[in-house]
């Protein structure tokens, strides 16, 4: 393979030439480190840098390459991301701004930094090299992606989600995303920087969840759903015994009695799948004072409305949907989907007996994320929800508007019978 460069080439990172460069680099490295009988995962990341450094220098000088200094030590940086890391991936992974990776074949990555997606600069050389690094990644969870099975969810260690698909199924290659795992999770006050959320509703988020209410986050992917769970999960009483369920451990409590729960998927020969409804059903009998189920998406519906119905008030969960009402819509399917074997009247006491406060967040085309509207459930009339709006967002004016409306449940109760939410309409108690 002949590669062509110019001294004039400012450009040289994102041309064909350099990817040309780099898979021949790979290769070279490859054959000079099994020739020397390199032990690379017993060097050091400073020995590993010489070692690359002072080969990639000696082929691009015997190879009378015009590559500048900087592009040199950016060949460098990520022949050693090739070897040790995850390729054109590596300072994503290590960059905090970004929230998502989207891998779609291996010529276009995009990525999510403080809301807006993007597409990057960065690609791979080809197919297999996706290949490569999306196996790099699942292999120390003891996970495999081929053609037998060409689909893999899993979670890193440090809490990323990943999830990857291949062909035949992927028909333009293999695709991967990550849904990063923030190491300093946001807290009440960032909801405030941001604009997710005022004072009035943190405050009666707050009042909520000490008063044991049973909250149904609700929302479109990527909205922000488990962010604010795992904020409202934060005021609940030190004192409390918490079982949080989830497909990817996400959720950081900073409580001392939390006991948390993984489904699992089954293994290559179909075996040994442990589901959220098992997970649920033994929640049950660990003695939670709260169950927090990270999403609500199949049959472990039934287990969970039963158990907000007998006794686990304060339990909190998320579900996917575009409004309140929908989200109890899609409670109703999902029940439906689990074999109930009621009939819809006895189905809707049962979910409008168990949720006491519906959160309904949205992500806007402009990447922000904010609380549209906060409902409670206050029961059934003639068969039909009976909703009553406590908080809503006027996007007109871009404003969190209250109906100063006051919660009528019985948890919503204060000492002194008061009827008053007070002025900011989001305290009560």
């Amino acid at each position: 393979m002949e590669l062509k460069f110019t001294q004039y080439d400012y450009s040289l990172k994102h041309t064909e030439s350099y990817q040309d460069l780099k898979y021949l680099l790979h290769r070279y490295l490859i054959d000079r480190i099994d020739e020397d009988n390199i032990p690379l995962n017993d060097w050091t990341p400073e020995q590993i840098q010489r070692y690359v450094h002072d080969h990639v220098s000696r082929y691009v000088g015997q190879r009378q390459l015009a590559v500048t200094s900087f592009d040199l030590n950016e060949l460098v940086e990520e022949m050693v991301n090739e070897l040790t890391g995850y390729g054109p991936l590596q300072s994503l992974l290590a960059d905090d701004l970004v929230s998502d990776i989207m891998v779609n074949g291996a010529r276009h990555i995009f990525l999510e930094r403080n809301g807006k997606v993007q597409q990057t600069d960065l690609r791979f050389i080809d197919d297999d090299h996706v290949l490569r690094v999306i196996r790099r990644i699942i292999a120390p969870l003891g996970r495999r992606l081929d053609e037998s099975s060409p689909m893999v969810d899993a979670r890193l260690p440090d809490g990323s989600r990943v999830n990857a698909i291949i062909p035949p199924l992927a028909i333009d290659g293999p695709c991967l995303s990550v849904r990063k795992f923030r190491k300093d999770p946001l807290r009440e006050s960032d909801l405030l920087v941001y604009g997710s959320a005022n004072e009035a509703m943190l405050e009666f988020f707050r009042k909520a969840v000490l008063n044991r209410c049973n909250i149904l986050i609700s929302g479109g992917t990527g909205s922000g759903k488990t962010t604010l769970l795992n904020i409202l999960s934060r005021f609940i009483d030190k004192r409390e015994r918490v079982v949080t369920i989830e497909d990817a451990a996400e959720l950081q409590l900073g409580h001392n009695h939390v006991v948390r729960l993984e489904t699992r998927p089954p293994n290559v020969e179909g075996n040994g799948e442990v589901r959220a409804r098992d997970l649920v059903r033994n929640a049950l009998r660990m003695r939670p004072d709260r169950i927090i189920l990270g999403e609500v998406r199949g049959e472990e519906i039934l287990d969970v409305l039963q158990a907000m119905n007998t006794g686990h008030d304060g339990s909190m969960s998320t579900v996917h949907a575009n409004s309140a009402r929908d989200a109890l819509v899609r409670m109703e399917m999902l029940s439906a989907l689990a074999n109930f074997q009621g009939g819809v009247e006895v189905l809707r006491q049962m979910i409008g007996s168990a949720i006491d406060i519906i959160v309904q967040i949205t992500r806007f085309s402009d990447g922000t994320r904010r609380i549209v509207s906060v409902v409670e459930v206050v029961g059934l009339r003639d068969g039909q929800f009976m909703l009553n709006e406590l908080f809503g967002y006027d996007k007109i004016h871009k404003c969190f508007v209250s109906t100063k409306t006051r919660p009528s449940g019985p948890k919503f109760e204060t000492d002194g019978g008061s009827s008053s939410m007070g002025e900011g309409g989001g305290a009560f108690g």
